[in-house]
C-alpha cells in the first residue's frame, strides 16, 4: 500500500478480490503488501503455517523500489523491478484486494473502504510511506518533461537515464527534501551515478552539478562521509545545505529553494536543465488520521521490539513505523522477523522477545561498478554484514551485491520468508530484561 509509486493502485483496482464479510476473522491481519507486509506474513507463515492470515492491498503490482536507482542509471530495465501482486503472495494467505478506510483497535478491527470490517488477534500495519509530490509547488504537472524527472517513481526512473544521455552542458540539479525518507541516500545516489556517465562520456566539465539538501550533513552517519565527498570533489559537485526545493517552473526551467542561513531564511532561484527530484515524504493518511499515529503521524511503536505503544496486539513494520531507523528494504529485511517472532508471543498471551536494532543499509553508487556500503544500526552504530570488508572503501564486491544478489535476495528469500542473515536477537524472557520493561504483556482481546 506505499502511496503514490505504483500505477497499478489505481481507482480501478480499489476492490476485493473476494465477498469480506461484516466479521471476516483472522488470527493475524497485515495491512500493506509492499516489502514489509509480504515479509513479514512470509515469516509468519513459515513459523505458524496453521495460522489463519490475510494481506490487506489495493495494488496489482509488487514493486522492488531499490532498483529504481539503477534503471536511472541505465543498469536495469524498469520490468525488471515488477512482479505481479498475486505471484508474492505468501502461500496460505487470503489477499484482500481492497484499501483500509479505518483502524478500529478498540473493536481489533480494520474498516475496508467499501464499509466491510476485517477482525483480528493480531494486526501488522505496514503501508508504506506516501510520496508527497504536492508538497513542492509545481512538481507534479511537470514530471516527465522539461527535464524534470525523479527515481522515486516507477514510470520516471527511464527519463532519468534519458536526460543524462541526452545532457551535454548546462545545470543539473539533485534534491533531497527534510528528512525522514525512503533510501535517504537514493539522491545523491542519482547525482553520483549521473556524474559518472557525464565522465565517462566526456560531458562533466561542460556541466555544472548541485545537489540541494534540507537537511545540514550530506550522509547521517560521518564514517561514511570522508568517502563520500571525495566522489562529490572528483565530480566537481557545488554542495548546498539546509536548501529546501519549494517549487519548481518546468516550462521556464527554474527551480526555487527556501535557505536557510544564520541571516534568515531566504527563496533562492536557480535555472536547471535536468533535476533530479526527491519528494517530500510522510506517513499515510490513513495513518496519519487515526488513532495508531504519534505526534508526527507515524505508527507509533518500541523501537526495540516494533510493539505498538499503547496496543498491545499491533504491530508497525517498514517504512510508516515511528522507529528512528534509516527507511531502506535491508531494514525491513531485520524487521520483519522481529515482528513475527513477537506477534506469535503476543497471540500466546507472552512478551515480545526479538528486538530490533535499527539495522539499515544504503549502497550508495559512487560510479558504475563500485559502491560504498553502509551498514549502521541505532544512533549510527556500524553494523557491517561481513567485518573483514570495509564499506567505506568503493568496492566491486559491493556492486555485485547491489546488481546480482539483493534483487534475488529480495524475491527468493526475503518474501518467501527465509531469514538469510537475518535472524532475530532474543532477550531473556524475565522482569528486567530489555523487552520485558519496554513492552505491554497484557493478553489480548480475542475477537
Amino acid at each position: 500500500m506505499s502511496t503514490e509509486t505504483s500505477p497499478a493502485c489505481s481507482g480501478a483496482a480499489r476492490h476485493s478480490n473476494r465477498m469480506v464479510s461484516v466479521h471476516a476473522r483472522y488470527d493475524v491481519v497485515v495491512v500493506g503488501g509492499g516489502a514489509a507486509g509480504i515479509a513479514t506474513a512470509a515469516s509468519l507463515s513459515r513459523r505458524r503455517p496453521e495460522l489463519s492470515m490475510a494481506i490487506i492491498e489495493p495494488c496489482e503490482t509488487h514493486y522492488y523500489q531499490p532498483g529504481w536507482t539503477l534503471v536511472g542509471g541505465g543498469v536495469f530495465e524498469r520490468n525488471q523491478t515488477k512482479r505481479m501482486m498475486a505471484r508474492v503472495m505468501p502461500r496460505g494467505v487470503n489477499w484482500i484486494k481492497a484499501a483500509v478506510a479505518e483502524f478500529a483497535p478498540d473493536r481489533n478491527e480494520v474498516v475496508l473502504e467499501g464499509g466491510e470490517r476485517v477482525r483480528y488477534r493480531a494486526l501488522v500495519v505496514a503501508p508504506g510511506i506516501e510520496l508527497n509530490w504536492d508538497g513542492v509547488h509545481g512538481l507534479r504537472d511537470t514530471l516527465g518533461k522539461n527535464g524534470v524527472t525523479s527515481n522515486y517513481m516507477f514510470e520516471m526512473a527511464p527519463y532519468t537515464f534519458e536526460l543524462v544521455r541526452s545532457l551535454s552542458n548546462g545545470r543539473a540539479l539533485f534534491t533531497q527534501p527534510p528528512l525522514p525518507i525512503k533510501c535517504a541516500g537514493a539522491p545523491q545516489k542519482a547525482m553520483y551515478l549521473s556524474c559518472d556517465h557525464w565522465l565517462r562520456h566526456g560531458a562533466l566539465n561542460e556541466i555544472e552539478v548541485e545537489f540541494h539538501a534540507a537537511g545540514p550533513v550530506l550522509f547521517g552517519v560521518d564514517y561514511y562521509v570522508p568517502s563520500l565527498m571525495r566522489y562529490v570533489e572528483k565530480y566537481d559537485a557545488r554542495l548546498n545545505f539546509t536548501s529546501n526545493l519549494k517549487a519548481v517552473d518546468g516550462p521556464g526551467k527554474k527551480a526555487f529553494f527556501e535557505v536557510k542561513s544564520s541571516d534568515g531564511t531566504q527563496l533562492v532561484e536557480r535555472s536547471f536543465d535536468m533535476i533530479h527530484v526527491c519528494p517530500p515524504q510522510r506517513a499515510p493518511k490513513i495513518v496519519r488520521d487515526s488513532v495508531l499515529a504519534d505526534k508526527a503521524g507515524w505508527v507509533e511503536v518500541d523501537p526495540a521490539t516494533l510493539q505498538h505503544s499503547r496496543f498491545v496486539n499491533i504491530f508497525g513494520v517498514g517504512d510508516a513505523c515511528s522507529a528512528p531507523n534509516a527507511k531502506t528494504a535491508a531494514a525491513v529485511r531485520k524487521q520483519a522477523p522481529v515482528v513475527a517472532e513477537n506477534a506469535l508471543r503476543v497471540l500466546e498471551g507472552q512478551a515480545p522477545r526479538a528486538v530490533y536494532d535499527g539495522y539499515g543499509s544504503c549502497p550508495l553508487t559512487v560510479e558504475r561498478g563500485k559502491i560504498v556500503l553502509a551498514e549502521f544500526g541505532y544512533g549510527g552504530k556500524l553494523l557491517p554484514t561481513f567485518p573483514f570488508l570495509d564499506g567505506r572503501k568503493p568496492s566491486r564486491l559491493a556492486w555485485f551485491l547491489k546488481e546480482k544478489l539483493l534483487p534475488t535476495i529480495y524475491w527468493e528469500l526475503m518474501l518467501k520468508g527465509h531469514e538469510w542473515l537475518a535472524r532475530p536477537e532474543m532477550v531473556p524472557n524475565k522482569p528486567g530484561s530489555h523487552a520485558a520493561q519496554q513492552t505491554l504483556r497484557a493478553e489480548p482481546k480475542a475477537p
